[in-house]
């Protein structure tokens, strides 16, 4: 019976090296988005306990300062969780093969992964052990290395675009904003469409690097008041309005632009497990109220813009294209706890009501995302 438990016991233990590995590889090397247990639930208990020494913060400022270190504290205790799980396994190897105490077996473990040599063994069993230990213990730490050049790397690339917004849609961003300096400074639309293509090409980025590392959603920009989740929102409002409510001409740019954005929006939102409508009709009810985008068009009709001249289909097409994001953007706003910035993050995602569609969504064509001229 003894051997029958040490024999489960020693099969246990390499399950869990197997599964430290595994996990490893999925969050460091695979070029893809490969949900792992692991890193996901040592994100939720740092980011649980943040949010509990924030909960009695009264300022915006002082709540960022703390959640600023979410990011890199989630890093390292994924480190040191995958460590820590190596270490168990193989203590209990240690235990089963060479008969020592469990503090003897764990000194033996810990010796073996940081290749410290205090504690050996030389029979042949022990001794290879402690060699794979030591090779698994280095390999961990060494594809970690390798994983923060390509996190800071894409958090650069991200944070450029969102820098470059608050040129164009100010500080907060806000889409009224954006086309309103349009019209003003420039007043043309090639710059317009050079906009929406830049756009198209940042959504494809986050939504490759976010899917691939979800904790890159959780780096703070370096300016307290600028986020990730807010520049895109502001954006996509804005082209949903000059798509649905500013005469121009025709203009395929900026709709591939939308569906750009709601797509990525989408697939990181399924890293996260947030669920929202895969397919939404263009009638679904949206947070906006009509009143809120009456005062927008009235705004924009006094910077001079060209608006259409039926604000009713205006106001359908609008909120027909704004179904879409919606969902994901004010969930994803939540999740990383944006600062409040019009129509995105100044209103709680429980008011949605797809909220309440538990499922988790795939991405969708969004083929239903407009009336049929979309």
């Amino acid at each position: 019976m003894r051997q029958a438990l040490e024999v489960v016991g020693f099969l246990a233990a390499v399950a869990a090296v197997i599964a430290v590995m595994l996990s490893a590889v999925r969050s460091v090397v695979l070029p893809r988005a490969a949900q792992d247990r692991i890193p996901a639930a040592t994100t939720a208990v740092v980011r649980l306990a943040f949010r509990l020494r924030t909960r009695h913060l009264e300022s915006y400022e002082d709540r960022d300062r703390v959640m600023a270190m979410l990011a890199p504290v989630s890093l390292l205790a994924m480190l040191a969780t995958w460590l820590v799980i190596l270490i168990a396994a193989y203590t209990a190897m240690f235990f089963t093969v060479t008969g020592r105490s469990l503090t003897g077996s764990f000194q033996l473990s810990g010796s073996s992964v940081f290749t410290l040599g205090t504690t050996s063994d030389s029979r042949l069993g022990p001794s290879i052990l402690t060699y794979t230990e030591a090779a698994l213990g280095l390999l961990l730490v060494a594809l970690f290395i390798t994983y923060f050049p390509s996190i800071y790397t894409a958090f650069t690339r991200r944070e450029a675009g969102v820098a470059l917004l608050e040129v164009r849609a100010g500080d907060p961003p806000r889409a009224t904003t954006m086309l309103t300096r349009f019209h003003r400074i420039e007043g043309n639309q090639a710059w317009l469409d050079d906009l929406w293509m830049q756009w198209e090409a940042w959504f494809a980025d986050i939504e490759e690097s976010h899917s691939t590392f979800p904790v890159l959603a959780f780096f703070r920009s370096p300016q307290p008041h600028r986020n990730w989740v807010t520049a895109a929102g502001a954006l996509l409002d804005g082209a949903s309005l000059w798509a649905a409510c500013v005469q121009h001409p025709t203009d395929p740019s900026v709709q591939i632009c939308i569906r750009a954005g709601f797509l990525s929006l989408r697939r990181i939102a399924d890293a996260f497990g947030l669920p929202y409508d895969p397919d939404p009709a263009p009638t679904d009810p949206i947070a906006v109220q009509r009143g809120e985008w009456d005062a927008a068009m009235r705004e924009l009709e006094e910077a001079g813009l060209p608006l259409v001249a039926d604000r009713e289909q205006a106001w359908r097409d609008w909120s027909g294209w704004r179904v879409n994001y919606e969902t994901a953007l004010l969930a994803l706003a939540e999740l990383v706890e944006a600062p409040a910035v019009p129509w995105v993050s100044d209103r709680s995602p429980v008011l949605a009501p797809r909220r309440s569609r538990r499922s988790i969504a795939r991405p969708s064509s969004g083929r239903r995302a407009r009336r049929s001229s979309a």
